[in-house]
């Protein structure tokens, strides 16, 4: 009986294990790493745009601070609200500039998390996180992707992590947010954005024309629940 006993002990702990593990692996980490500043090769992931697209004068660039373990990305540029005398295009928002992911292979699913976190240090601009997903908002017609907008304060001088819950995200469609209540897809995510503008923010941040400089270390994705 005690063998027996002793052999039944074991395949159910053997089970328990099994159980265990296999929970464990389900259960998706606490964080995830979307994008690591700390090489030139990251780089390569995203493409910078301004208004000089359209005839404006802002300019924006994109870089590693150093090599090594050390290294983080810096955006900078300065921001000009004047338009070029031979501008082609008609148009009254000048003054921004932005660096925005290349798509990625497919897509991410951010479903298990709740919150996008960015480690940043900056010049007390607000700057404008963006999320783009599938599209289902806009018409099957339309081929851009949906984009979901939040502003981050970035303190000066002091790296920060800002924290942006996924529901603070508001649906966007050209800049303008959607005047609807809408919710973001977080399993079909196709890309990111970061940028900033010469107006606009929460109050107390730093706005206007001129320079603007922010150092980026990593954005993640993170489950605070």
């Amino acid at each position: 009986m005690s063998r027996f006993r002793a052999v039944w002990q074991a395949s159910i702990n053997a089970t328990k294990k099994a159980l265990t593990w296999n929970l464990e692996d389900l259960v998706p980490p606490a964080e995830k790493y979307i994008f690591n500043f700390n090489s030139k090769e990251e780089l390569k992931r995203w493409h910078l745009y301004s208004d000089s697209e359209y005839g404006g004068l802002s300019s924006a660039s994109l870089e590693v601070s150093d090599v090594g373990n050390g290294s983080k990305g810096i955006f900078s540029g300065s921001l000009s609200v004047e338009v070029s005398d031979d501008a082609k295009w008609n148009f009254t928002r000048s003054g921004f500039c932005g660096m925005r992911s290349k798509k990625f292979d497919g897509f991410i699913d951010l479903d298990s998390y709740d919150t996008i976190a960015l480690k940043l240090k900056g010049d007390g601009r607000c700057y404008i996180s963006t999320i783009y997903t599938e599209n289902w908002v806009n018409s099957p017609g339309q081929l851009e992707d949906n984009s979901w907008q939040a502003f981050v304060f970035v303190p000066k001088d002091n790296w920060y992590i800002a924290k942006i819950p996924l529901d603070r995200y508001l649906p966007t469609w050209r800049g303008n947010v959607i005047d609807e209540k809408l919710e973001m897809n977080p399993s079909r995510v196709l890309g990111m954005s970061l940028s900033v503008n010469a107006g606009g923010g929460v109050p107390g941040a730093r706005s206007g024309p001129g320079d603007f400089r922010m150092e980026i270390d990593w954005i993640k994705a993170i489950r605070s629940q």
